[in-house]
């Protein structure tokens, strides 16, 4: 599989995670599960935008399950091809959506659900595409997990053992601390983005999509002989 997709998608887990929190009130489209986190918050202190993060975990969980039920059958290539379509669609939609509604002024209006969800619906795709279709990568968006594996390895590392335990350790360390990295690198310019563009810093993720789309209708890599 093309060597570079699964981190090019984690850097754009990072960007559209970023982007998502800072215009539409806290709001996580890719870890959807700290959205709990910012809804007890609102909740414990009385403020808006609560609609936008209950609704997230259901729409991602939903697309997922509709996403894996639909191409269940179809050949992988084929899957993955979909889905990472499906995904730019979303997010050329979540895009335009932002740049003709916002800012936002109501955390639970109808415009910042909508853009909201759709995003969410985006980094649904892209998860599933990741965990189904690119599960020998990093994950693309779990960093705590994989920060977590980071350290153990290095402390595996650092103890010292026989090389022949020690010879898998290595490349696969490398592959994360590039997952992260690239995430890291992802949230901080879309921080950048969003302070120099506005919400307009939501035209530069489909941009990543297209190139992800190219990169999976590129003929698989024939294995060396």
């Amino acid at each position: 599989m093309r060597p570079a997709l699964p981190f090019l998608l984690s850097f754009t887990g990072g960007y559209v995670d970023t982007a998502g929190f800072l215009a539409l009130g806290g709001l996580f489209t890719a870890h959807v599960t700290g959205n709990f986190v910012t809804l007890g918050a609102a909740l414990a202190f009385g403020t808006s935008g609560i609609i936008a993060k209950l609704l997230a975990l259901p729409v991602f969980c939903i697309t997922i399950f509709l996403l894996r039920y639909l191409t269940r059958r179809t050949a992988d290539e084929r899957s993955l091809r979909t889905m990472l379509v499906l995904k730019l669609l979303f997010l050329i939609a979540g895009a335009a959506m932002a740049i003709r509604l916002g800012p936002f002024s109501d955390p639970d209006g109808l415009p910042l659900v909508v853009t909201g969800m759709l995003l969410v619906i985006a980094m649904a795709i892209q998860n599933a595409a990741h965990r189904i279709h690119l599960s020998a990568a990093p994950p693309g968006t779990l960093m705590t997990g994989t920060t977590t594996q980071i350290m153990i390895d290095l402390a595996d590392l650092a103890h010292g053992g026989p090389a022949d335990a020690e010879k898998p350790v290595k490349p696969r360390l490398a592959k994360m601390a590039l997952a992260v990295a690239t995430f890291a690198l992802g949230c901080g310019l879309a921080a950048l983005a969003y302070v120099l563009a506005g919400l307009w810093c939501f035209a530069f993720p489909p941009l990543l999509a297209l190139v992800s789309v190219t990169l999976a209708f590129r003929p698989p890599e024939s294995p060396a002989e």
